[in-house]
C-alpha cells in the first residue's frame, strides 16, 4: 500500500500503531503526562493533514518522530522545566513542615506504564524502556536543553543511529555527537535522588515480599513495621506541595501528625514510571468507604524503600490510571483497569 492509496481507516490504524511509543517519547521530552498526550494528538493530526505530502523517503515511524519532535520543541520554547520538590527547595525538618502548593505546571508528573511502554518480547529492551521513564531519570532529562534532550532520548533510549537523528533534526552527525556528549556530561555531574533504584522486571521474590510488607505496614498504619522497610535516608515527596522530607524519623513523624487522616487507607497496585506503585484510598467519613488520596511511586534499593513519592492531585491521576474515584467499604482491593 502506498501513501497515495491509503484509506482513512488504513491510515488511522497505521498511525495508532505508533501511539504508545510516541507518548513515551513525548513524555520523556516534556515531563508531563497530559502534555505528552496532547503532543501526540497534535502529531497525529499533523500527520493526517500532511500525509499526502509524505513521499516515503523515510519510514512512517521516522516521519512521525520528526513531527513529534517539532511539536515538543515548540512546546518547550517557554523554557518551563518540570521538577521534583528536591529540585526546588531544601529538605524541610518535620518541625518546620508546611504544605505549600505550587502550580500544576511546576511538577514532573507520573505516568502509567501501559501508556508509554510498548509491548516487547526483548527483556533487555523492556528494561531500558522502564529505566528511561523512572522519576530520577525523568528529572535528570529536565535539566537538559531541549535539543540535547531529544538527542539523548533518540540515541540512548531508542537506539537510533547518529545519522538518523541528524536527518530527523536537520543537522549534522558531528552536531548530534557533540550534543550527546554534552548531555552525558550534564547527567554525569548530577546525582538524582532515586537514581540507584533497582527494580527487576518482573519483581523478584524479595522485592515482592518487601512490597507485601509495605502494604501490610501502611494499611495497618504500623510505624514500627514501616520503619523496618525504609532506608535511613529515604525521601518522601508530595506534589503539588513543595515540602519534602528526609529520613525515617521525619517521614513516620509526618505520617502520624499531618498525615494522620491516612490511617486505615487501602492500597491498590499500579505500574507507574517503570516502578512499583499504589493508588491510595483513605477512609471517607462523609460518604463511607474510601476516597482517592494519592498515587504512590516507590523507589527500592538494596532491599529497602529509598523513595516514597505521593502525587496528590487525584482528580487528574486516578482517571489517567483507569482507577475508580470511590471504593466501597467492603472492597479491600480492586484491579486496575485496562
Amino acid at each position: 500500500m502506498t501513501n497515495g492509496t491509503a484509506t482513512p481507516t488504513d491510515l488511522d490504524t497505521r498511525l495508532e500503531a505508533h501511539r504508545t511509543e510516541l507518548t513515551g517519547y513525548c513524555y520523556r521530552m516534556l515531563g508531563s503526562s497530559f502534555e505528552a498526550e496532547d503532543a501526540v494528538q497534535d502529531t497525529m493530526i499533523r500527520a493526517w493533514r500532511s500525509y499526502d505530502k509524505f513521499e516515503g523517503r523515510s519510514s512512517l515511524r521516522s516521519w512521525l518522530y520528526r513531527i513529534a519532535t517539532n511539536v515538543c520543541l515548540d512546546m518547550l520554547t517557554a523554557g518551563n522545566k518540570r521538577a521534583r520538590p528536591m529540585d526546588l527547595t531544601e529538605s524541610t525538618p518535620l518541625a518546620q513542615a508546611a504544605l505549600t502548593p505550587r502550580p500544576d505546571n511546576t511538577w514532573l508528573e507520573p505516568m502509567p506504564d501501559a501508556r508509554v511502554l510498548p509491548t516487547t518480547d526483548d527483556p533487555a529492551e523492556a528494561a531500558i524502556a522502564k529505566e528511561s521513564v523512572r522519576l530520577a531519570f525523568m528529572a535528570a532529562l529536565q535539566q537538559l536543553p531541549a535539543k540535547q534532550r531529544a538527542v539523548l532520548i533518540l540515541r540512548e533510549v531508542l537506539a537510533w543511529k547518529a545519522s538518523e537523528v541528524a536527518e530527523l533534526l536537520g543537522t549534522s552527525v558531528a552536531s548530534v555527537n557533540s550534543a550527546l556528549q554534552r548531555a552525558r556530561a550534564t547527567l554525569a555531574e548530577r546525582k538524582e535522588p532515586g537514581a540507584d533504584a533497582t527494580v527487576s522486571d518482573p519483581l523478584d521474590e524479595d522485592q515482592q515480599k518487601l512490597l507485601d510488607r509495605y502494604v501490610a505496614a501502611f494499611e495497618g498504619y504500623d510505624m514500627s513495621a514501616l520503619t523496618a522497610l525504609l532506608h535511613e535516608d529515604a525521601v518522601m515527596t508530595m506534589p503539588p506541595f513543595d515540602l519534602w522530607l528526609t529520613g525515617v524519623g521525619d517521614i513516620t513523624g509526618f505520617m502520624t501528625t499531618l498525615g494522620a487522616p491516612c490511617a486505615g487507607s487501602r492500597l491498590v497496585p499500579v505500574q507507574v514510571n517503570g516502578l512499583p506503585g499504589f493508588a491510595q484510598y483513605k477512609p471517607d467519613p462523609e460518604k463511607g468507604g474510601f476516597s482517592p488520596w494519592a498515587v504512590q511511586v516507590l523507589e527500592i534499593s538494596d532491599g529497602r524503600i529509598t523513595g516514597f513519592h505521593c502525587f496528590l492531585d487525584t482528580q487528574r491521576w486516578f482517571p489517567l490510571f483507569d482507577l475508580p474515584l470511590h471504593l466501597e467499604a467492603e472492597t479491600d482491593q480492586v484491579e486496575q483497569g485496562a
